[in-house]
């Protein structure tokens, strides 16, 4: 109504000099005219807007409503489908008392021990009661590279692609991630530079129940499935790996510590002290690995590494430290990779075959509800028969490309580099396709990045 006012303002004079030698009761019957017209103008539009109240009955989501309106929080947090999130971590709140973070004898370097984790930890969440909800669950996804460019000209773009599958798992999952590519202690390199991180990373997420490892170059190869948490709830690590092959065959690779999962309290600092004690910045370093090789009638080489740490710790410590760790071998908490990637095609039939006889798997949705749909598949992959474990065809959790390099590209020479690449290539783009339906898109070639074709509506009908 603005615009009609003002284009009146500026007629009006030019109105009075045409009508300026008229009788004046001519002039007042034109106003009176102009105004009778001007209220039966307002009361025909009046009429019209209740008899339609909305002029576009069908608008699509791309209209653009400018009515501002004001509404209160308690109409909002009432509403059916508008709740303000009461909930969430106050990430702009930290009180002035002092916790751990004041203390100038806590020191995040591995070296250093740190005491009384539970007591701090438990003190620093009562000054921050907004991350109590979910604290139990909540878990910090550490991984890293190395400082320097990769050796391997492909190296640093796999690396990416690595990284990018972790970041897709942990939005879709409400899971916080860390990457470090600097050695936190100069002489833990290569496998051992993972420890101090995960240490660090204890301290500076007090919130976090759990740090979860995973290496470089594994990658989630399911992104639907989500740790057993509750399975767990009586131990403080988690790693891949068979209780009775450590105790009876004594095998430095019945387990893999590519991937393990730690509770973040005192315990767990005292386990980390213990394994990274064996690494090469300890002066024992050179005698550890004498007694892994003594102990472990398979390893080749000499030095003392982490994985055979892990193993040695839980034989020689049963009471103390293998009571409290679960080796999970019942899913692919960690698999080989070449166990796996020559299973994706049958895979990849088999849930195409399950989304093709039920429509709520295939419908479209938001990827922040992706969760719910990741239960549905699991309901329907249960009545075919289809658990979680290994040998099935259910997709594997993380697929580990162990002894592939990608960034120096120094592989294994029981197998060539093509079948690395090759076997990299399909499982990223396996991974990948999953993330990309919610965008609309798929790799119709496991075997070509760089192609991707639009996802039919309703597919796989």
């Amino acid at each position: 109504m603005v615009a009609p006012e003002s284009q009146f303002q500026q007629t009006s004079p030019m109105a009075k000099h045409a009508v300026r030698n008229k009788p004046s009761s001519c002039l007042s019957d034109s106003f009176l005219f102009i105004g009778g017209a001007m209220v039966a103008l307002l009361l025909v539009w009046t009429l019209w807007s209740s008899i339609n109240p909305n002029p576009y009955p069908n608008p699509s989501f791309g209209t653009i409503v400018n009515e501002a309106k004001t509404i209160s929080a308690s109409e909002v947090s009432n509403g059916r489908d508008c709740v303000i999130n009461t909930q969430g971590a106050n990430l702009r709140h930290d009180p002035p008392e002092s916790t751990f973070y004041d203390d100038p004898q806590i020191s995040y370097s591995i070296e250093k021990p740190v005491k009384n984790w539970d007591e701090k930890r438990k003190e620093w969440m009562k000054h921050h009661p907004s991350f109590a909800a979910g604290a139990s669950e909540r878990v910090l996804l550490v991984t890293g590279s190395q400082p320097s460019p990769c050796k391997n000209p492909m190296g640093d773009h796999l690396l990416l692609r690595f990284f990018k599958n972790k970041v897709d798992y942990c939005r879709i999952h409400g899971y916080d991630i860390f990457y470090n590519n600097v050695l936190l202690q100069p002489k833990m390199h290569t496998f051992w530079a993972k420890y101090p991180v995960v240490k660090a990373a204890m301290l500076a997420h007090p919130e976090a129940e759990w740090i979860w490892w995973v290496d470089s170059d594994a990658l989630f190869t399911d992104m639907d499935f989500k740790l057993p948490l509750e399975r767990y709830k009586e131990h403080n690590l988690v790693a891949h790996g068979w209780f009775h092959l450590v105790y009876e065959k004594k095998s430095w690779t019945s387990l893999n510590a590519g991937v393990f999962l730690i509770r973040n309290c005192q315990w767990s600092m005292d386990f980390m002290e213990a394994w990274a004690g064996m690494g090469p910045q300890s002066p024992d370093y050179e005698e550890w690995g004498r007694i892994q090789s003594r102990t472990f009638g398979d390893k080749l080489f000499p030095e003392s590494d982490d994985q055979a740490a892990l193993v040695y710790l839980i034989l020689t410590g049963k009471h103390k430290w293998a009571d409290r760790i679960y080796l999970e071998g019942e899913y692919y908490f960690e698999g080989y990779w070449l166990d796996i990637v020559g299973t994706l095609r049958n895979i990849t039939e088999k849930y195409v075959e399950l989304e093709g006889g039920e429509r709520r798997l295939r419908r479209r949705h938001a990827e922040k509800v992706s969760e719910s749909y990741g239960a549905l598949m699991d309901h329907y992959l249960k009545e075919a028969g289809i658990g979680h474990g290994r040998d099935t065809l259910s997709r594997p959790f993380i697929t580990h490309f162990t002894g592939c390099q990608p960034c120096s590209g120094d592989h294994n020479k029981m197998y060539s580099g093509e079948s690395c690449w090759d076997g990299m290539q399909r499982a990223l783009n396996f991974a990948d396709n999953q993330v990309l339906r919610n965008f609309g898109f798929v790799h119709p070639d496991l075997l070509d990045s760089s192609l991707v074709t639009p996802l039919p509506f309703d597919s796989p009908a």
